[in-house]
């Protein structure tokens, strides 16, 4: 029976460590669907980043902060902001994706649906 010394052992046992987490790390599929919309106006298709038209104007709406966020409330600051396509009211601790958007408007609320933050992308 073949004897290993202890650091051969080790780095085997580093290596075999290392190749796994980086299989499990590459394993992921890039193609999975993303997590479906989660309004109608969320469907709508991404705009070009340089299509200056359908960009929003966040500084445009900030006088809503502070209002409870109802559909009226934030229709008004959609059309103010110029945001042209999708609304996300993004509640605490809820998730949202990271891709930039500049027609579409986020509303920010609290914990009482008050409006805290207005941004664009």
């Amino acid at each position: 029976m073949a004897t290993f010394s202890r650091p051969f052992f080790l780095v085997s046992l580093a290596a075999v460590l290392a190749l796994s987490l980086g299989a499990c790390a590459s394993s992921q599929d890039d193609t999975a669907p993303s997590a479906p919309p989660t309004s109608a106006t969320e469907a709508t298709p991404a705009t070009p980043p340089g299509d200056a038209a359908a960009q929003c104007n966040a500084g445009a709406a900030q006088s809503f902060v502070g209002q409870e966020a109802t559909g009226a409330t934030v229709a008004e600051a959609q059309t103010a902001a110029g945001a042209t396509g999708a609304v996300r009211v993004i509640k605490p601790g809820q998730a949202v994706t990271m891709d930039f958007r500049g027609d579409r408007l986020n509303v920010e609320v609290d914990e009482r649906n008050a409006i805290v933050r207005i941004t664009c992308g």
